[in-house]
């Protein structure tokens, strides 16, 4: 006979449960896959009735039967448990030990009411093994066992309703439908007085029990129709829990996979001697095994290969597909779970798939953070990239607006792909921080083009502005600062209206537009005081030039030749009426269109002073420039202090002195020049007295040749010593100067000789142009002059002013 039908000991003679052995045989006849297709047949009787025997012929077990010629005795001990073979749906037999068997004595009943109370609790059908001539006795053998069941059943709280078959054995003549009302009669009788709880005091035998009767010859007698019959009765048992079977109206049944759990408990309660409430033991037993299969799933997945393989690739970047393949995975595990426990409670049944799949979506989760987290890094990335080729495309502030709004989409979709379907998280959190960062990159996008679109404009200010401002302030004149003010208003309106426009992308609010339209004002405003401050550093360079220039050249711009015919005096006020009328305009900052004395201040305080002389003494304590700051002028908009108008004048006129003495000695000297012949009676007396002189000399023509070379040595060393500039000084300078200088000269003038008559002899003309050139460097070299330098420094105003020397 097949294993799978082998019989195996549940529980011994001692009432040790066999823990192992049931584990190993429910394995081995797969009942855990049967669900609730399967029934529990038990079987009870006298001791030596033939239990085992009819168990084996009916169900192909293999019980051990008593052998009869050992004599009557004890053969099944315990309960035993076999399958049934060929039997659709899987059924399970019980083999129970006999009752009233002398093995046990009279008084010991403990084992029998506790396996009789088992086999009720776990049993569908229960056979009731009886010989036929005990029907109609009083005090029969099934009388007993009968008060034994109805007794036991009342310790079962909402009992199971269970198939009692009557196997009435060694059937006599008497037919099956006389016996059959007498035994139900007795089975009557015996419920009726069977000590019942309150709640069940009325309650009918047909609530508790399905009563059927059938009938067996004697096996030892007619073996042959015995096994007719029992083949019969097998039939019986083929779909028996099919609605109309022998158990169809069975209730509360235990799914097969914790059938193993709950014969456990109910023998343990049972051996307790305490009530078994079938309810609340159907619920535990489902508690139990639901949380067991929970468990065993939560284990599986955590191995699973390709939920490991997920987890890891997630980790890394973006899993195309991710929710559809964690979604699959979760959904076998809960499918699996569901299959296991669907014939169990529904109420802990979902309880307990409701515990796994919250712990499956927290086993899932951290894969599901980063799956988002990578879906939000990689359209932030894209959205920044998209965003600038957006911007030279088109204004920024549509740029913005299309790809926010498109990447936001994006990222929505990127979601969905990575929503799990078990599941219903909100990616929210995820997406704020994605809108937030977007904003950042936008802020810091949008301040960097500002700056840039701000820079543009301000060079384009600075290029329009700084040269016209310096040429303006170069030029100095009463049309100066007018021309500034409006040379500043033109171009900061042109620069303004393309500023503005250029803003109009950026869809900036108004207060905005108008703060950074006044700053790109007040920068137009520092550029032009920026380059006055500049130019107003440079005050005295710019005097000493335009005094240099007007002084030195006349209306017609071509250089001054002092021929003594000039009014040095009144050119030279000329010269400082400009220069001071050019200190006046870099005095401050005239952008307001406000006048001011400034001009006449200075006029009265420096020039007229010059001119009254010694009276500007007197009334020097009402001299305006004897203050660190100009009357109605703001200390921002002043450049040069009064005070260092007044050092700064000073040190122009120490500077321009040298320039106009030169003017006047070269004026002299072009007056001696001009009368180097003596007077007309002298020429006559000389005539007249030199008349023998003249003679010699028209006498003797070597004479005239000495006198040539002398005039000529002699002008050579007036134009070398430059005997007329070094007298220029005073007589006494030109000769201590003329001393020193006058051995060097004559050294290098025959040294120079000395070397031409070593050379070949050239044409007279070349000769004379030589000497020509010669003389005129010298007088070149004798004109020439140079300022010196001047500088002052003013602790008031920081600025710091300069004269370099000029050629």
């Amino acid at each position: 006979m097949d294993e799978h039908y082998c019989s195996t000991q549940l529980i011994d003679g001692d009432g040790a449960f066999n823990v192992a052995g049931i584990e190993n045989f429910i394995k081995m006849v797969k009942l855990a896959e049967c669900g609730l297709s399967y029934a529990v047949v038990s079987i009870m009787g006298p001791q030596s009735s033939g239990k085992s025997t009819l168990l084996n012929h009916l169900f192909g077990t293999n019980f051990r039967e008593m052998d009869a010629f050992r004599g009557r005795s004890q053969t099944t001990k315990g309960i035993w448990l076999a399958r049934c073979a060929d039997i659709e749906p899987c059924t399970i037999v019980m083999d129970l030990e006999g009752t009233d068997g002398r093995e046990r004595g009279e008084d010991d009943t403990t084992f029998e009411k506790q396996s009789a109370l088992f086999a009720l609790a776990v049993s569908d059908i229960v056979l009731i093994n009886m010989w036929c001539h005990d029907i109609g006795r009083e005090q029969a053998a099934n009388k007993p066992l009968l008060k034994t069941v109805f007794q036991v059943m009342m310790r079962l709280f909402s009992p199971r309703k269970t198939t009692l078959l009557f196997v009435i054995r060694d059937k006599t003549k008497t037919p099956l439908e006389s016996l059959e009302p007498i035994l139900r009669e007795d089975i009557q009788k015996i419920w009726d007085n069977v000590p019942k709880p309150q709640v069940h005091k009325e309650t009918p035998l047909s609530e508790f029990f399905n009563v059927q009767v059938v009938a067996l010859s004697s096996y030892e007698e007619k073996e042959e129709q015995f096994k007719e019959q029992v083949a019969s009765l097998r039939q019986k048992f083929y779909h028996s829990i099919a609605p109309g079977g022998l158990a169809g109206d069975r209730r509360g049944v235990i799914p097969a996979s914790g059938f193993s759990f709950s014969a456990q408990q109910i023998w343990k309660v049972i051996k307790e001697n305490k009530d078994l409430d079938l309810p609340a033991h159907k619920v535990m037993v489902a508690t139990v095994r639901c949380e067991e299969i929970a468990n065993e799933k939560l284990a599986f997945i955590n191995a699973d290969e390709e939920w490991l393989q997920l987890e890891e690739a997630v980790q890394h970047d973006l899993v195309p597909g991710f929710g559809k393949k964690l979604s699959a995975i979760l959904d076998k595990c809960l499918s699996g779970y569901d299959m296991e426990v669907i014939y169990f409670d529904e109420s802990v049944r979902t309880s307990k798939r409701q515990e796994l799949e919250t712990k499956l979506l927290q086993l899932v989760n951290p894969a599901y953070q980063s799956m988002l987290g990578h879906v939000r890094a990689k359209t932030l990335n894209d959205f920044k990239e998209a965003l600038d080729k957006a911007i030279e495309r088109e204004g920024f502030a549509v740029a913005v607006h299309d790809c926010t709004q498109s990447f936001m989409l994006k990222f929505d979709k990127g979601c969905e792909g990575a929503a799990i379907e078990q599941a219903r998280w909100d990616p929210s959190k995820v997406r704020e921080k994605l809108r937030r960062d977007i904003d950042v990159y936008v802020t810091s996008v949008r301040a960097a083009k500002l700056s840039e679109l701000t820079t543009l404009y301000e060079g384009q200010l600075n290029r329009a502005l700084s040269e016209p401002v310096e040429a303006l302030l170069d030029a100095a004149s009463d049309d100066t600062w007018p021309a500034i003010r409006e040379l500043l208003q033109r171009e900061t309106k042109s620069a303004i209206s393309g500023f503005s426009s250029a803003l109009l992308a950026f869809d900036l609010d108004q207060a905005t537009v108008d703060k950074m339209i006044l700053q790109l004002e007040e920068y137009a405003k520092s550029v032009v005081e920026s380059k006055a401050k500049e130019e107003a550093g440079r005050v005295l360079i710019h005097m000493k030039d335009r005094f240099s220039t007007l002084f030195s050249h006349d209306a017609d711009s071509m250089p001054r030749v002092w021929t003594g015919k000039e009014d040095i005096k009144a050119i030279t006020k000329t010269a400082r009426s400009a220069s001071l009328k050019l200190m006046s305009v870099l005095t401050v900052i005239r952008l307001d269109d406000k006048n001011d004395k400034i001009e006449n201040a200075l006029s009265l305080s420096l020039m007229d002073a010059s001119d009254s002389g010694g009276s500007s003494r007197s009334i020097q304590i009402l001299d305006p420039l004897a203050s660190s700051s100009w009357e109605e002028v703001p200390q921002t908009k002043t450049l040069i202090t009064p005070v260092q108008c007044r050092s700064l004048w000073r040190q122009f006129q120490s500077e321009t002195e040298y320039t106009v003495t030169q003017a006047i000695s070269a004026q002299e000297a072009n007056k001696r020049n001009n009368s180097m012949l003596p007077p007309p009676w002298a020429i006559v007396a000389i005539l007249i007295l030199g008349f023998n002189e003249f003679m010699t000399l028209l006498r003797n023509p070597l004479y005239l040749v000495v006198i040539f070379v002398i005039f000529l040595v002699g002008k050579a060393l007036w134009v070398q010593l430059d005997i007329s500039g070094v007298f220029s000084n005073g007589a006494l300078p030109g000769l201590l100067s003329l001393s020193t200088r006058f051995l060097p000269t004559v050294m290098n003038i025959l040294k120079r000789l000395a070397d031409e008559g070593q050379r070949p002899a050239a044409p007279e003309r070349n000769r004379n142009q030589e000497l020509e050139t010669k003389s005129f460097r010298n007088g070149m070299r004798s004109n020439s002059s140079s300022d010196a330098s001047s500088n002052i420094t003013s602790s008031d105003s920081g600025i710091e002013y300069s004269s370099l020397p000029r050629q």
